[in-house]
């Protein structure tokens, strides 16, 4: 009963299938967009029929599949673009892999945002972690029994280790010392694919046990 008043609605947008969620103080109508990726017609649509006022949008990491829609949404809604500053550095590195790779470039955060920063949505408070492994600056936003994790990990599985400042290592500790130490019945809301429980992963996920 704890998130009571706090809503959660996804949207599956882009060729990629990403999850982009809307999140919102029912109280307040505030909201936070979290990896608009793509189709922001269809998230600016879905915000115009709740009636509600866009504060942040927050990126998960910096890949395509999860930034694309931020620059157009940012001028539509008026909201802060938050993110990592490892995923957008202020010099974009030169390197052909990182443009193939389809790290966000020109894309500027409002502010980086950090392990042990607060964001608040209405009268609701997220805790950042700093879960790098996937990307160097992938974040994951914690409220009381709910995480967003981005490409950190899936139903059953994990994000990608070998892209660009990818890291096994990075990322099963990551998993193992930020996410498994949450409570059993947390619920993931995952960056792909449907969502699950830290439960259900610290006993199945055959790619990083607890």
């Amino acid at each position: 009963m704890e998130n009571v008043g706090l809503n959660v609605e996804k949207l599956v947008v882009g060729p990629l299938m990403s999850n982009c969620y809307i999140v919102w103080d029912e109280k307040t109508l505030e909201a936070l967009i979290i990896d608009p990726g793509d189709n922001v017609e269809l998230i600016v649509k879905k915000i115009k029929n709740l009636g509600l006022k866009v504060k942040l949008i927050v990126a998960t990491h910096g890949h395509f599949d999860h930034v694309d829609g931020v620059e157009k949404l940012r001028k539509k809604t008026g909201a802060d673009f938050l993110a990592h500053k490892n995923d957008f550095p202020d010099k974009e590195p030169k390197s052909d892999r990182y443009h193939r790779l389809g790290f966000g470039g020109a894309l500027k955060p409002d502010r980086c945002i950090d392990e042990g920063d607060i964001i608040s949505v209405g009268e609701y408070q997220f805790d950042v972690l700093h879960t790098p492994g996937h990307s160097q600056g992938s974040l994951c936003l914690l409220h009381n029994s709910i995480v967003f994790v981005g490409d950190v990990l899936f139903q059953g599985s994990i994000g990608r280790a070998d892209l660009h400042g990818g890291s096994f290592e990075q990322l099963s500790n990551s998993i193992k010392s930020k996410l498994y130490t949450l409570s059993d019945e947390t619920i993931v809301y995952t960056g792909h694919g449907p969502s699950t429980t830290i439960g259900d992963e610290k006993r199945y996920n055959a790619f990083v046990r607890s």
